[in-house]
């Protein structure tokens, strides 16, 4: 158990669950990719698994700006986004329908990465750590923009998908 009595320590707190839930991503990713039928979803998640790599180290960079370890604490959030995803690989059905509940399940962990990184963003400008603010809204940025890429593969699938034209 932590004890968040500063900014300083609700920020290293957001850097080690954001850590975390990245780290658990890196495993979480190929699977997903592996599970996508459709090469335009499979190729989105391999993108952003060369992303996530890239995220963990600059959440390392943050840890040592706050003199801090970017390691020590789970992020139960991502642990039960994490099972969700498997549980949607793990469904049998027909593939559009399968992708697009890939997609949903990737969107959770996109938006729970977005608040995340915005918050200890906030907490960051809070604290004057300008470097900080400023590796974190690059994440953020790149987060924000596989959600969107996600949103336009699910519309791409799901037209498809209501006229009969998919594979």
């Amino acid at each position: 158990m932590s004890n968040l009595s500063s900014l300083q320590d609700l920020l290293v707190e957001s850097v080690k669950d954001l850590y975390s839930a990245e780290s658990q991503l890196l495993k979480a990713l190929p699977k997903m990719a592996n599970a996508a039928a459709e090469p335009a979803l499979r190729h989105a998640f391999e993108t952003h698994l060369e992303e996530t790599e890239v995220h963990a180290q600059r959440l390392e960079e943050i840890a040592e700006l706050i003199d801090a370890s970017p390691t020590g604490k789970v992020c139960k959030a991502m642990q039960g986004l994490v099972e969700e995803g498997a549980e949607t690989i793990a469904e049998e059905g027909k593939p559009s329908i399968k992708d697009l509940a890939l997609i949903a399940a990737a969107q959770k962990v996109e938006h729970y990465e977005i608040s995340g990184y915005g918050s200890a963003r906030a907490v960051a400008e809070l604290l004057g750590l300008q470097e900080v603010v400023d590796l974190l809204q690059a994440t953020l940025e790149e987060e924000s923009a596989t959600d969107e890429s996600l949103t336009g593969i699910a519309e791409q699938i799901g037209s498809a998908a209501l006229t009969g034209e998919e594979a």
